[in-house]
């Protein structure tokens, strides 16, 4: 697809996440399979198995070794506890592409063979990682326990809690104007000589007439005179494209271009763009039950922040801290920006 025509910017919308806003759509054609040599007679087939279910997952128990390298074994529990360890976001991803959880798991063997290497040289016995090991002990401690302490009941929030903040958040939800695009390209560089530019020209201005009689064929004319080749494949088509995410020098043209329009030609850096309107989407605001799974999380996260900091001033208000400023500066050194002593 050529992008010259999206600007650079990137919408950033509340609860984007949910729903990704698409810049192009993308086709692909399938390829011929290669030729084959003659196979040999297939055995006789096998009982077709059955596709694993959620019951068939449910029943690995948390023992079973579901991968071994060396001796080295990685237990079904091992892999649900790396995998408690995500966030949502990653959670959901893994659940779309399955890929992604043999990847888990060759990562956790990977570690497994590192640190047997580290503890025959006895690397966890250095000064300096016994240190990083008791912080590190200590900073999981503190971290598990305040999310303990700070996270917010199940139930909350509420239905009149989520529909106060989508209301109060309408704006946040707008999924702007969006035009389906074909388009014309006659290519000529910015910096291009005489002679490059008026070539261009005569071809602009031969496309011009055809597309301007009556009853002509767009998308042909993309097929046969576009220079663009990934969207003169797909009769000129560039997909659905967000009003923000339109150069200027576009947006300007098809804001008022009625459904099966055509622009006059508009001057790129990369050359001569006629756009033709395939459709129009409207602006809308996301409906609650679109994005309330987000504003959930996001609601969620929010008051657990607000419980953390507040269970930690009542912590410290009871145990007034003391710091000896003076000595504290000390450990930095001296400035190197002071100035120098006379």
């Amino acid at each position: 697809m050529n992008k010259s025509i999206v600007t650079a910017g990137i919408l950033v919308a509340m609860a984007s996440a949910a729903s990704p806003v698409a810049i192009a759509q993308t086709r692909t054609t399938a390829q011929p399979a290669p030729a084959r040599a003659a196979a040999p007679p297939a055995a006789a087939p096998k009982p077709a198995q059955p596709s694993p279910s959620a019951d068939d997952h449910a029943a690995v128990k948390g023992n079973e070794v579901v991968a071994r390298i060396g001796e080295n074994d990685v237990t079904a529990e091992e892999v649900r506890a790396a995998i408690a360890l995500l966030d949502a976001r990653q959670r959901a991803a893994m659940a779309r592409d399955p890929a992604l959880l043999g990847q888990t798991v060759r990562n956790i063997l990977a570690n497994r063979l590192v640190l047997k290497e580290a503890q025959v040289k006895k690397w966890e016995q250095q000064p300096a990682i016994v240190a990083q090991l008791a912080r590190a002990r200590e900073n999981l401690i503190v971290e598990s326990y305040l999310q303990s302490v700070s996270a917010p009941p199940d139930n909350y929030p509420g239905d009149t809690d989520i529909k106060s903040v989508y209301e109060a958040n309408a704006s946040a939800f707008l999924v702007p104007r969006r035009f389906q695009l074909a388009q014309i390209v006659v290519t000529v560089a910015k910096d291009a000589d005489k002679a490059a530019e008026d070539s261009a020209r005569k071809k602009l201005d031969d496309v011009l007439k055809k597309v301007k009689q009556p009853g002509a064929d767009f998308a042909a004319l993309a097929r046969s005179s576009s220079d663009d080749t990934a969207s003169a494949e797909r009769d000129g088509e560039i997909g659905w494209v967000a009003e923000p995410d339109l150069r200027p020098e576009i947006r300007s043209q098809v804001m008022g271009l009625a459904k099966a329009g055509i622009t006059d030609p508009v001057r790129l850096d990369d050359g001569w763009h006629i756009l033709k309107m395939l459709d129009t989407e409207a602006s809308r605001t996301r409906s609650l039950s679109e994005v309330r799974d987000a504003l959930v999380q996001r609601i969620r996260a929010e008051r657990a922040e607000a419980n953390r900091r507040a269970y930690i001033s009542e912590l410290l208000k009871q145990s007034p801290s003391v710091v000896n400023e003076i000595a504290l500066s000390k450990l930095l050194g001296p400035r190197s920006d002071a100035a120098p002593s006379r």
